[in-house]
């Protein structure tokens, strides 16, 4: 009709949608994601919750690019568990996503101890932590034993001073900086309830459990192969029940025993050819046999008092 106007229902436009995938593809964090899965043996619980820490981490960074509402999320952590349960090396990849990720500027990893942290007299403390803080700046402090850092029995320790240090930077510097603690689950629950203040401050809470037995010779084959070793039938026998007999003594640290034993072996292995009259092959120099494995102290039955292996 002449004069008058024709209203028209102008679609609306489609809302803007986002790959979540895509976004740890584009970002090379999924790669890291993918290195954790293919090198390390086992730890079937941490790899889930790294992977889901990395996706909150990945929705968040969308979150921000779209103008929702977002901060920063606390990404301090507590790592539990037994000695040679790859606490330390989860904690280089978990630096290496938060790099690729965009929430550390470098994404280095900062390992230190008690004695890396505290001094030994007045005045000597404050300088060290801030030292230590200092070059972990832009990516992860991992410190292990954390629970060391603090000695109630002694009055004159300077533990304390170093976990205030670290407190106020764990407030006042995350966006720069992500701290890890880690070591013994109970002593570490301990800690927590002596220093609630880390408590407050840790967000992520991952325990690592013990590798089982299949686990442990997995991990073994791979460090052989890696220095061109590999077991004979026999061999791999023996050191599977060496596996069996050493988590039962005492100080046993899952793969860093393993690693230890393999060195032993190896120790073994070369001596033996030694001993033995005539040349040897390029199988022989590449093959651990039972006899390199058994002469273990682990099989001593008149030893279990933890002697190396």
């Amino acid at each position: 009709m002449e004069g008058s106007e024709i209203a028209m229902d102008v679609p609306a436009a489609a809302p803007e949608t986002i790959d979540l995938r895509r976004e740890l593809t584009e970002t090379h964090a999924q790669e890291v994601l993918e290195e954790l899965d293919r090198e390390l043996v086992g730890l079937a619980p941490v790899k889930t919750r790294i992977k889901q820490i990395a996706a909150l981490l990945a929705v968040d960074r969308v979150r921000l690019r779209l103008g929702l509402a977002s901060e920063t999320p606390a990404l301090h952590m507590s790592f539990t568990g037994n000695p040679g349960t790859g606490k330390t090396t989860v904690a280089l990849k978990m630096a290496a996503i938060l790099h690729k990720l965009g929430y550390v500027r470098k994404g280095h990893l900062v390992s230190v101890t008690r004695d890396d942290l505290v001094g030994q007299y007045i005045g000597h403390t404050a300088p060290k932590t801030k030292e230590i803080l200092k070059k972990a700046m832009g990516g992860v402090l991992f410190i292990d034993e954390a629970y060391y850092l603090y000695r109630q029995e002694n009055e004159r320790d300077y533990g304390q001073e170093a976990i205030e240090i670290l407190l106020q930077a764990m407030e006042n510097q995350r966006d720069d900086l992500v701290v890890i603690v880690a070591g013994y689950a109970s002593r570490m629950d301990q800690f927590f309830q002596s220093n609630p203040g880390f408590r407050s401050r840790i967000a992520h809470h991952i325990d690592f459990p013990d590798y089982t037995d299949a686990e442990l010779m997995a991990i073994a084959a791979g460090m052989m192969a890696a220095r061109n070793y590999r077991f004979s039938a026999a061999g791999k026998d023996a050191f599977e029940s060496y596996i069996a007999a050493r988590r039962q003594q005492p100080h046993f640290a899952n793969a860093r025993s393993i690693r230890n034993a393999l060195d032993r072996a190896r120790l073994r292995h070369a001596n033996r050819h030694f001993e033995q009259a005539g040349p040897v092959s390029r199988d022989d120099l590449m093959t651990i046999d039972a006899p390199d494995v058994l002469a273990s102290h682990v099989f001593d039955l008149d030893q279990a008092d933890g002697r190396p292996d």
